[in-house]
C-alpha cells in the first residue's frame, strides 16, 4: 500500500511521518511501511530542474522522483507533492492559513513566501488537486491547526489502517480572504 501525506508547507507533514515512521517500528501489529520524505530525496539526489530565484525553491523533476519511486510501493510518501504521484490513499493536511503563516515565518521563510503559501491553503489549492488527481474516494482530509503532532499521526495512523472514511472538502478557511 502507498499512502501519499500532502499539503501545503508548514502543515505538519514531515514532523507527523517521523511518528508514524516510529510507530512502524515499535509496533509489529501496524503495516510495515517504508517513510519517505520526498523533498530530502529531491535534495540528496538533486532531483530537480532549476532553482526559482525568486522564490528561493528548488522547481521539482517530478518524472525523475516517479521513476525514483517506482517499486517503492509499502510506503507513506511525505511532500507538498506526494498527492502527484501514485497512491491508494491521500492524506491532505490542512491548517488555518493565519496558523500557517506564523509556522512558516517561525521557520524562517520571507514572509511573502509565507503569505502566498497561505494564500494557497486558504484556495485548497492542494486538496484540489489530490481529488482531481485521485478522486474523492481516495482523500482523507486532517485538519492539523489545533491538534499536536500525535494526535495528527493517530489520524494518519487511522487513514493506514482504513478506520478512517475519506473526506475532502469538510475544512473551510475561505474566510481567511476576505
Amino acid at each position: 500500500m502507498r499512502v501519499a501525506v500532502t499539503g501545503t508547507p508548514g502543515t505538519g507533514k514531515t514532523t507527523a511521518t517521523d511518528i508514524l515512521a516510529a510507530r512502524f517500528a515499535a509496533d509489529d501489529s501496524l503495516p510495515d511501511l517504508e517513510v519517505i520524505h520526498l523533498n530530502s530525496v529531491l535534495d540528496e539526489e538533486g532531483l530537480y530542474t532549476e532553482v526559482d530565484a525568486d522564490r528561493g525553491s528548488k522547481i521539482a523533476d517530478l518524472e525523475a522522483l516517479a521513476e525514483w519511486l517506482e517499486g517503492r510501493d509499502d510506503a507513506v510518501i511525505d511532500s507538498h507533492l506526494a498527492h502527484h504521484f501514485d497512491a491508494d490513499r491521500v492524506a491532505v493536511l490542512r491548517c488555518a492559513p493565519e496558523t500557517l503563516e506564523e509556522r512558516l515565518l517561525e521557520r524562517g521563510e520571507t514572509e511573502a513566501k509565507a503569505a502566498e503559501n497561505a494564500e494557497s491553503e486558504a484556495l485548497d489549492v492542494v486538496l484540489s488537486e489530490a481529488v482531481e488527481t485521485h478522486g474523492l474516494e481516495s482523500v482523507y482530509e486532517i485538519d492539523t491547526t489545533d491538534r499536536d503532532p500525535e494526535a495528527v499521526a493517530d489520524a494518519l495512523e487511522a487513514v493506514v489502517a482504513g478506520d478512517r472514511e475519506p473526506s475532502a472538502g469538510e475544512v473551510d478557511f475561505m474566510g481567511y480572504l476576505t
